[in-house]
């Protein structure tokens, strides 16, 4: 292990005891999907490495892309995966029966993209703003959802101006955006300072046990900044004046873990439940809160990328022929840390308009839409959204029924 002198940890602020877990060379922006024209251009590849904070148990990567390079034009739209709708749905549906949420509410979404989560609370009648710092996406949630949508980064400075102009809220959601922030202090004291003194923070994010775990390496890629254990939030907000008072597991993106969070100070403020009591006293009895789990993660990672690699080898020297599916971000590290690129694939398949017609960072590989998958038939579909694998099976039995199979890589391998 090499301890990373020069670095200070994102969270705790502690310098000069960030330990290098895993090295994945230097890679291209993961969702910076190529126009026919950047071909003729050398992309920009950024290092990418993972490291341990012993002080507070954070996983973060070490080097720090700016954030309007990566979010200002995006090219991930939640609501082209109906899980991920369907998944925010019950959300909803669940906090506005909990909560008794009504037309004298409000809610605000950090990241909220285009909608795909507020627009289901509006059957209800409770009133939304949605914060999206990407411009089209968030053009999408005002035109198409009728979401009012506030097209900027979520900071200290915004969340006072909403207090201001529209009012504290009783539910501030924050799903999957927690990964992205380099100032994690900071955003975390404008969730503090927008939720009303009994309202409650509910904050998604893929689970670092999980990534440890299954050896899902790709899902490490310059946007996620940070891997939270339920140890490294709980220290995180509770320097903010604010405390983890449940904690649920989920089986999205390959394991993640919704954390509701309240003032600590308030007088409706209640104890911890007692799942995060244990949870926490897992993390820290051989879980991912210590170093010795996540010290194995390279050598898991080696093995996985040379049985991969392996596999599609053989594939090919049968002379079989290989697609992808999805040109997800995840996709992007999976292709260039394995180097599988035109000489395996043939292209890669996507249901977002946004994506087809491009060429996938890196190795280049075309991305055109889903109907090519039957139309071309290969013999074998590398699954890159391996996170809804289930929705991508049931859409493509044609492809299944003619023969094709699916090679899915992560979070365990199989062959369907």
């Amino acid at each position: 292990m090499t301890s990373l002198d020069e670095k200070k940890c994102r969270s705790c602020d502690v310098g000069g005891g960030l330990i290098k877990i895993l090295d994945l060379g230097n890679l291209p922006l993961a969702n910076s999907l190529l126009s026919e024209a950047d071909l003729a251009i050398a992309e920009p590849r950024f290092p990418l490495v993972l490291a341990f904070c012993p002080s507070c148990s954070l996983l973060q990567i070490t080097h720090e892309v700016p954030p309007e390079v990566l979010f200002r034009n995006y090219v991930y739209f939640s609501s082209v995966s109906e899980s991920m709708v369907l998944h925010a749905k019950s959300l909803v549906d669940k906090l506005v029966r909990m909560r008794g949420l009504h037309r004298g509410s409000f809610v605000v979404e950090l990241a909220s993209n285009d909608g795909y989560l507020l627009q289901h609370y509006l059957p209800h009648g409770v009133p939304v703003l949605g914060v999206e710092p990407a411009v089209n996406v968030a053009r999408v949630a005002i035109e198409k959802k009728n979401i009012p949508t506030v097209p900027e980064f979520f900071t200290e400075d915004l969340a006072h101006r909403l207090v201001r102009t529209r009012a504290r809220a009783d539910v501030v959601h924050a799903n999957n955006v927690l990964a992205h922030v380099a100032d994690l202090n900071g955003f975390v004291r404008g969730i503090r300072d927008l939720l009303h003194p009994a309202g409650i923070g509910v904050i998604e994010v893929p689970y670092a046990h999980s990534l440890i775990e299954h050896g899902e390496f790709d899902t490490i890629y310059h946007e996620h900044l940070c891997y939270f254990s339920l140890t490294a939030i709980a220290a995180l907000v509770r320097r903010h004046g604010l405390a983890v008072v449940d904690v649920e597991h989920l089986t999205v993106h390959g394991g993640s873990m919704r954390v509701f969070v309240a003032h600590q100070d308030s007088a409706t403020f209640r104890e911890p439940s007692a799942d995060v009591e244990q949870w926490l006293e897992r993390e820290q009895t051989g879980g991912v809160a210590t170093l010795g789990m996540c010290t194995s993660f390279a050598k898991r990672v080696e093995c996985i990328k040379s049985k991969l690699v392996e596999a599609l080898r053989d594939i090919r020297r049968c002379n079989r022929r290989v697609a992808a599916y999805g040109a997800a971000a995840k996709g992007t590290t999976l292709l260039n840390v394995c180097g599988i690129g035109h000489e395996t694939l043939d292209f890669v398949v996507d249901r977002s308009p946004h994506k087809q017609g491009r060429y996938m960072p890196g190795v280049r590989v075309p991305i055109v839409g889903v109907e090519q998958l039957v139309s071309r038939q290969p013999d074998v579909c590398l699954m890159l959204a391996w996170n809804i694998a289930e929705e991508i099976l049931q859409q493509q039995r044609a492809y299944r029924e003619r023969g094709g199979t699916f090679l899915i890589p992560l979070p365990q391998w199989s062959m369907v």
